[in-house]
């Protein structure tokens, strides 16, 4: 039977095992994934699974690590993500945390923009260091990324968007998302996708500052192709500020609608 071992197809016994098959190829593996969870317990293969076996502490080859990194993927979706290009325009507390999920899950290329630079206040809730205060946050985050996922291609724009800028730089992306801080921003991008790309589908954010009640960020379908993350009510204002886990809960929901986005699009 036909089946994949670290992302390579391999032709097994139609009698073979999970663990039967590890002791055979890779017998100091301590790790085995199927299917996207980790086993510990022997099973019988079938036709299309797809196998991981990680010795823990082995650094692997380039070819294996991609191959490992998506390993606790659902069977398919790694093939999808990584063809896929996302747009973020801004890179703070939402953008530049939405970068490191979407690296995280393997998007093969990520277009991003921004033209500040990281400041200290920044870090309470943005995905910088301390030694990276005062670079650019284009290039503080292409290192950041480089060092979670070298697979993944980053364009960096660092520069401030206008209604002109915004279809050169992000013209080609499949999913697109919005991370300003400040709503005339927001709405200019809103407007350029709306009225020159509708069929792209456009990931927006209101409303995630403080700390209260986690459950009240949701997600919001506007028409066809627009989507709001947050409670839409509660801006930063004084004692109320932005703070990494209520703003992290926001970034990680648009970058799972955009993951989500992208699979059903392809499945389609």
């Amino acid at each position: 039977m036909k089946i994949k071992v670290n992302e390579q197809p391999f032709e097994a016994e139609e009698s073979a095992t999970l663990f039967g098959l590890r002791d055979c190829i890779k017998p100091s593996a301590d790790v085995v994934i199927l299917n996207g969870a980790a086993m510990n317990a022997d099973t019988p293969l079938s036709t299309g699974d797809e196998i991981s076996l990680i010795t823990r502490g082995e650094k692997p080859s380039a070819e294996e690590l991609e191959a490992l990194m998506a390993s606790r993927h659902t069977p398919g979706v790694h093939a999808k993500v990584k063809a896929a290009t996302v747009g973020i325009a801004g890179l703070g507390g939402l953008g530049s945390a939405i970068a490191v999920a979407l690296a995280r899950v393997g998007v093969g290329r990520l277009i991003v923009a921004d033209f500040d630079v990281v400041e200290p206040s920044n870090l309470n809730r943005q995905q910088y260091f301390t030694d990276q205060i005062g670079m650019l946050k284009t290039e503080a985050l292409i290192f950041n990324l480089r060092k979670i996922n070298p697979y993944v291609a980053v364009e960096a724009h660092a520069v401030k968007l206008t209604p002109d800028s915004i279809l050169p730089i992000f013209g080609t992306v499949d999913v697109m998302i919005e991370a300003f801080d400040r709503a005339d921003q927001k709405a200019m991008l809103m407007q350029a996708f709306a009225s020159q790309k509708p069929d792209v589908p456009f990931i927006g954010a209101s409303g995630m500052a403080g700390f209260g009640p986690e459950e009240t960020i949701g997600v919001k379908k506007i028409g066809r192709n627009l989507y709001i993350v947050g409670d839409r009510e509660t801006a930063a204002s004084p004692g109320c500020g932005l703070m990494a886990p209520r703003v992290g809960i926001a970034a990680h929901m648009q970058a799972n609608l955009a993951l989500r986005l992208i699979v059903e699009k392809v499945s389609g």
